[in-house]
């Protein structure tokens, strides 16, 4: 038998220095003790997880890096850009100056609270570390004007609403963060389920592993994403991986960019690298696809990250995982100095461009009229046109959907609501005092895709508002029964909940909450013509692959 390698090890994610720059959050509930043998040890009381949670999970829900506000701001002034890239960049940017505001949180679905912590061995807590961090999640989002997501299986069949968005998913370690032993440091993270719903787990081989196999796979897998997790994108990919769920964990937080630092080569200590070339090429090809930043461009994408890992030679997991417009994470530490959160930025304002952009020509829509006389102006227009709303709307999405269609099926007829207005797919974040509505942004279109033909049949959805691309069952309805499917730009929730949203009522369901039937009333609210009653479909040739040669070179 052969003598097998010397023994060597390294991380498997070896990331590099810290680079954040901190704020200083308290600097109550930590200590230094003196320990055995001379050590010193950091005591952390679970107060101090309690507050820096709550003030995280505060932060991320209503401020952005700086780096994330100049990618937007480098759409405005790309003059590559599309007019609706840069529509959507500026009203991405105006949409984190209300929420910077702290009242109205940038997205509507203020997602599931993720806590990640690395506590090194000479940090003493009580043991109850889960609990106090889970604390601090409660206090945000009862205390805030955040969204309750989180759904407690009853029975397998079952659920219920929690009321307070937790469970939070939290994971903590046992080890020296960036080798400091007296050190305990966490990466908060608010994941909506739009962005959720796009990683993406392929299972591949040896094939794949050669530069013209994998741009042809990109190339298809990264259509797929399409709109509905609200780009531009921070996009990650990782190929291989000692485990399939390892993969997807990186890519979750290559997405958070809390990988940056790996190293850009390989060893055969068989650690992960970043591929900057690969990187590069991914980025061109997404902004050759058309799709752009929702409706048409080149910001598909703000950047790529590419992570190749170790992999077991019968096994070739790709990951594929995106961070949305509402790009929230932040990372913390607990040292001797104190508890500090990431400087997240709270004046968006100065990313704003002096002048206003010269508006692309805009169709005004006014929803107070008969359905009939509504699609009889909408049909005179092509696809990706560019509209703006103003009347009422009906809002309702899965559950209010699922019932709705047992009355279909139990003979019932289409309720008068659904027949009279135009569809809004959307669920709200709490109400401020003294607003008509929370933050109010669309949700994922294609999750109503199987209900369209049979409501449009019975005279129902016959004009629909939501985020991203449906699927042909959806155009096909469209074109049999007369009906359109308008695009909402995904990520400005608040600017919608102050700008465009006059009143909010329940008109059915009250009982379920974010999920109940509402009607508002809507002024010069933005939208374009994605679907429409002719069989045509903004998204059908920008979704199609096309053939790729080499990393670069089409």
């Amino acid at each position: 038998m052969s003598r097998g390698a010397d023994f060597s090890y390294s991380p498997l994610l070896p990331t590099g220095a810290d680079q954040t720059e901190y704020r200083l959050v308290t600097d109550e509930g930590v200590d230094v003790v003196e320990g055995p043998g001379g050590r010193r040890f950091l005591t952390v009381e679970p107060a101090a997880l309690t507050q820096l949670t709550a003030e995280a999970m505060h932060d991320i829900a209503h401020y952005l890096r700086p780096a994330h506000l100049a990618q937007l701001r480098g759409i405005i002034d790309d003059p590559k850009a599309s007019a609706n890239d840069r529509f959507v960049a500026m009203d991405l940017l105006r949409n984190a100056n209300i929420a910077a505001g702290g009242v109205l949180p940038m997205c509507q679905d203020t997602g599931t609270a993720i806590v990640m912590g690395k506590r090194g061995r000479h940090v003493l807590t009580d043991g109850t570390d889960e609990a106090a961090i889970a604390l601090g999640v409660y206090q945000a989002y009862t205390r805030l004007n955040l969204r309750y997501s989180q759904l407690a299986p009853l029975t397998m069949w079952d659920e219920k609403n929690t009321g307070s968005n937790l469970p939070a998913q939290i994971e903590l370690y046992a080890e020296d963060p960036g080798g400091q032993p007296d050190a305990y440091k966490f990466l908060f993270m608010a994941k909506g389920g739009g962005s959720a719903n796009k990683s993406y787990l392929y299972q591949e081989t040896k094939a794949l592993l050669n530069p013209q196999r994998m741009m042809q796979f990109l190339d298809e897998k990264l259509r797929l994403i399409g709109t509905s997790a609200c780009p531009p994108y921070h996009l990650a990919v990782v190929i291989g991986g000692t485990s399939a769920e390892h993969a997807l964990k990186t890519a979750k937080l290559a997405s958070a960019k809390y990988l940056d630092n790996l190293p850009t080569a390989g060893s055969m200590l068989a650690h992960g690298f970043r591929d900057l070339e690969l990187e590069a090429a991914v980025l061109e090809l997404t902004r050759d696809f058309g799709i752009g930043a929702q409706f048409g461009g080149r910001y598909f994408c703000h950047d790529v990250r590419v992570i190749r890992l170790p992999r077991h030679g019968a096994s070739c997991p790709v990951a594929i995982a995106v961070s949305c417009s509402a790009d929230r994470q932040a990372v913390a530490k607990i040292t001797p100095s104190g508890v500090w959160l990431e400087r997240l930025e709270t004046d968006p304002a100065r990313y704003l461009p002096e002048v206003d952009l010269e508006e692309s020509p805009v169709v005004n829509i006014d929803l107070n009229r008969p359905m009939a006389e509504i699609r009889a102006e909408l049909t005179k227009y092509p696809v990706k046109t560019r509209l703006s709303l103003t009347g009422p709307l009906v809002v309702a999405r899965d559950i209010a959907h699922a019932k709705i269609a047992e009355r279909l099926d139990a003979g019932e007829p289409m309720p008068q609501y659904m027949r009279d207005h135009a569809v809004y797919y959307a669920g709200p974040a709490k109400t401020p005092e003294g607003y008509a509505s929370g933050s109010f942004g669309p949700t994922t279109a294609g999750r109503m895709d199987s209900y369209v033909e049979k409501f449009q049949a019975n005279g129902g959805s016959m004009v629909m508002l939501a985020k991203g691309n449906r699927s042909k069952q959806v155009t096909d309805s469209c074109q049999e029964h007369g009906g359109f499917y308008l695009g909402s730009i995904g990520g400005p929730a608040a600017r919608l909940a102050q700008d465009c949203i006059r009143h909010v009522e329940v008109l059915e369901f009250p009982e379920l909450g974010m999920e109940a039937v509402w009607k508002i009333e809507v002024e010069d609210f933005p939208a374009f013509i994605v679907v429409d009653d002719k069989g045509e479909d903004f998204f059908a040739d920008v979704t199609k692959p096309n053939p790729v040669f080499a990393i670069g070179r089409r």
